[in-house]
């Protein structure tokens, strides 16, 4: 697996897409980062499933391809592309910032950062769908809540061997979680689990998911439901059918709808990214 590093015109042309300027690296501007990554940068799959069925693409894009889509097509990415560039941007903006992997039912299957700064060390995740817009701290002696509509996320304080969880609660229930592990990896750590991401089975494969987060509010497709949630208030409205999703995905998310029935055409039963 080969990707070009952020030279310094994908810098300044990544920092213009997010509208922050270069900052000495601290906790307040991390945050500065985090945040306008986070609202800026959405999650989705769909275009996964677009340069997959256009370009056989098998593997991340490269960086050019990262900012182009968010540039013409408002794309982000899964957790693979969201946390890797946002890693390189950071690594390149002076920050300690290293790729680790998470376990959900298998190890290292889920990528995120931990960034050391001003002697303290943060999760940040932007590709676990969730609204993370500031730096999750890992120095906690209880837990650290993370809450919007109808979900509840829960970062527990460090284990002894310096590992941290997170779970996600919906509705009340558990519904998800991973754990990470803090040691540093490099991005051909992962490379096995990425191309295993395109298989058919592989859950964003067959799913739908798009996350657009604003600053105490988010707007979500869900397979064939919108979700709005405003603190911890939400309302779903389900679809009809999957028709409906190319114009649902051109307002609010400025996705072309062009590009989604493309992405979508052929998915078979669809199923739950959160199983």
């Amino acid at each position: 697996m080969s990707h070009r590093q952020t030279n310094s015109d994908n810098l300044e042309r990544f920092l213009n897409l997010l509208g922050v300027e270069y900052r000495q690296p601290g906790i307040e501007a991390l945050t500065e980062l985090v945040t306008a990554f986070m609202t800026r940068v959405p999650f989705e799959n769909i275009s996964k499933l677009y340069y997959f069925k256009r370009d056989g693409l098998r593997t991340l894009p490269d960086t050019e391809r990262y900012l182009e889509g968010i540039e013409r097509n408002n794309f982000g990415g899964t957790c693979y592309p969201n946390n890797y560039h946002l890693n390189q941007l950071l690594c390149h903006l002076g920050y300690n910032a290293a790729l680790c992997g998470a376990g959900m039912a298998d190890p290292d299957v889920h990528l995120v950062n931990l960034v050391y700064v001003e002697d303290r060390e943060f999760l940040v995740d932007a590709g676990y769908a969730a609204p993370f817009l500031k730096p999750l701290p890992r120095d906690l002696k209880q837990d650290y809540v993370v809450e919007m509509g109808r979900d509840r996320y829960v970062l527990r304080p460090q284990s002894s061997d310096g590992y941290s969880r997170l779970d996600l609660f919906r509705d009340g229930e558990l519904k998800h979680g991973y754990t990470v592990n803090p040691t540093p990896r490099t991005i051909e750590h992962f490379a096995h689990v990425i191309e295993d991401s395109f298989t058919d089975s592989s859950v964003f494969m067959k799913s739908i998911l798009i996350v657009r987060l604003y600053p105490n509010r988010s707007i979500v497709i869900h397979n064939l439901s919108v979700i709005e949630s405003e603190g911890t208030d939400y309302q779903i409205q389900p679809l009809e059918s999957r028709d409906e999703l190319p114009a649902v995905a051109e307002e609010p998310f400025s996705i072309p709808g062009t590009i989604v029935s493309e992405a979508i055409a052929g998915l078979g039963d669809l199923g739950d990214p959160w199983n």
